[in-house]
């Protein structure tokens, strides 16, 4: 078995045949954390890199679009640190929550307030809105910041 840091090496430079030889090897675990990187996953390296085809393609495969990193990072806040709109995206359209707070009650929306990501800001502000929405209507806790199960 090979130390699993290849996928995020793949990841990490949008090497989605690699990424997608790795996954069908099944010999690496895909939510496996660097402790070396923030105990960042693959996915959080495909969000913070811009790797939308990545970001599918993990997601598809069992990755952890809840996953937290060292200061409870999700994928999420990575993308909105970078400016990474076209990720944000990719994870609303694949459900995952974008409002998350970390360790320190930071959502990805001030992350990327923080760094001046405007069209960042405005989108996780409306998707808030919307993801609370649809909790809401399926009866679910609607502001609920609980953490990830697989929260290290």
């Amino acid at each position: 078995m090979t130390s699993g840091l290849e996928l995020h090496e793949a990841a990490s430079m949008g090497d989605y045949d690699t990424l997608e030889e790795l996954i069908f090897s099944k010999k690496i675990d895909i939510n496996l954390r660097d402790p070396e990187w923030r105990d960042r996953t693959a996915l959080h390296w495909a969000c913070s890199k811009g790797y939308v085809e990545c970001l599918r393609l993990l997601l598809d495969h069992g990755a952890d679009g809840l996953a937290r990193a060292d200061m409870h990072w999700t994928p999420a806040h990575f993308a909105a640190e970078t400016g990474k709109i076209t990720v944000l995206r990719a994870l609303v359209v694949a459900e995952v929550p974008v409002y998350k707070r970390d360790r320190y009650g930071d959502k990805p929306v001030d992350i990327a307030r923080m760094y001046g990501f405007q069209d960042c800001v405005k989108f996780l502000q409306q998707e808030e809105i919307n993801q609370k929405q649809k909790r809401e209507q399926k009866g679910l806790p609607v502001n609920s910041d609980d953490e990830s199960p697989a929260e290290p």
